[in-house]
């Protein structure tokens, strides 16, 4: 069977990710979670909770602010802070490194390094956020997903996501992977 790479961004959200976290237990799949640094510390609970489901955490930064409207040195200081705060919450470092709205900026990526941390962008976008976030354009996105494909969706609101898009076709979109011949698994470090 082709692996492929579940991720979900911007979380943890205590509306959202427990669905998407039984969503996921269901199926018997793990994912990675590329949480904001905030959220964490806002949701230490739910930071546990994925953890202690097998799933994989990811540094998304401390509060999510776009790489190229700050200082190098506040960059730095968003990449550092947001491993802080997830490791404080779970007790181990974060492994991987998404840059927000995955604009790299070389500051942050040797930052992330710096961390132990393996930067990880995606190549197959659910789009689950905005006006073309809805359901069924979803799931047409979603069924386009082959062995090798790391996939972006969003478990956390964060303004313009649509996690309760995203849910809706969520359980069917595990289901099918097995019958297309496909098995999720965590992000190789």
């Amino acid at each position: 069977m082709d692996r492929v790479f579940l991720t979900f961004d911007d979380g943890p959200d205590p509306e959202w990710t427990p669905q998407v976290l039984d969503a996921l237990a269901h199926a018997g799949v793990k994912a990675t979670f590329f949480v904001i640094g905030q959220q964490a510390q806002r949701t230490p609970d739910l930071m546990r909770r994925i953890h202690s489901a097998g799933h994989a955490v990811g540094n998304h930064t401390f509060s999510h602010r776009h790489p190229w409207f700050m200082s190098s040195r506040t960059a730095r200081a968003q990449v550092r802070d947001g491993a802080k705060a997830i490791s404080d919450v779970v007790g181990a470092e974060p492994k991987f490194y998404r840059p927000p709205h995955g604009r790299e900026r070389a500051c942050m990526t040797d930052e992330a390094h710096r961390c132990g941390e393996q930067v990880v962008l995606w190549n197959v976008s659910a789009i689950d956020w905005g006006p073309l976030g809805a359901a069924d354009g979803i799931e047409k996105r979603l069924d386009a997903v082959k062995g090798g494909d790391i996939v972006l969706m969003h478990d956390g609101q964060n303004k313009h996501n649509r996690p309760d898009q995203l849910l809706k076709i969520l359980p069917l979109f595990l289901r099918k992977l097995s019958d297309r011949g496909l098995r999720a698994s965590l992000l190789p470090s």
